[in-house]
């Protein structure tokens, strides 16, 4: 089943109650945008944010992790980087992309011009699911909010989708990865631009043309950030 934003969306005013008795009191709806408002850039309500994700127990996830994984970077960047899920590494590690798809994006980020501690690179869902599986729609739900509110924080102007569970969460399409990668998409305003997930291109890593398209995206991305 396509993940729709807005339906997942949808029942987070719902939670808002529950998310204010944690101390996230700053999360406000405006009844025409289903996104969150929140005041400027405070380190405080970042580390409020972190720290909620890191003790959350929202979705059963939660009791089969050994950690969360807010996420790791610039809170002030231009460029946002959002996965799938944690992984077998990252949940022992607390720290999102460490394993090998990690040492790709590494390589990636840095083959465009900037230091991993530049970008912000977090997943849709916080915390590994059993078996590296897709996280279930339910679970995406769950955690969406606090994605929302780490793209109102950061207020990137590219987001790079890694997959399509995390394409999923910005854009509706029923068409492949292969089809949508590659084009920028309008999410409130902010660019997002589809590739493959490194961990696919690991898997198909004798493929030199899934390889050769992820670089190509990500040069629309420097172009677009005038790293070029």
């Amino acid at each position: 089943m396509r993940k729709n934003p807005e339906r997942l969306l949808q029942n987070l005013e719902e939670r808002l109650k529950y998310f204010s008795e944690l101390g996230l009191d700053f999360i406000l709806f405006d009844s025409k945008s289903p996104s969150p408002k929140i005041p400027p850039f405070k380190p405080n309500l970042i580390a409020s944010l972190e720290q909620k994700i890191l003790r959350c127990k929202l979705c059963p996830l939660s009791r089969e992790r050994k950690n969360a994984v807010p996420g790791e970077g610039n809170w002030e960047t231009e460029l946002m980087f959002v996965g799938e899920a944690p992984g077998q590494d990252e949940d022992i590690q607390g720290r999102p992309f460490v394993g090998r798809a990690g040492q790709l994006l590494t390589k990636i980020i840095e083959a465009m011009k900037f230091q991993r501690s530049e970008v912000y690179i977090t997943n849709v869902v916080k915390c590994r699911p059993p078996g590296n599986r897709i996280p279930h729609r339910e679970e995406i739900e769950k955690c969406a909010l606090y994605l929302l509110v780490q793209i109102k924080f950061i207020q990137p102007k590219v987001i790079v989708a890694l997959g399509k569970t995390a394409l999923d969460f910005f854009i509706q399409s029923n068409a492949a990865m292969t089809n949508l990668r590659g084009n920028f998409y309008d999410y409130h305003g902010i660019r997002v631009m589809p590739t493959f997930h490194p961990s696919y291109v690991i898997r198909n890593e004798g493929n030199k043309e899934i390889k050769r398209m992820v670089w190509k995206d990500m040069q629309k991305v420097m172009g677009f950030l005038g790293k070029k």
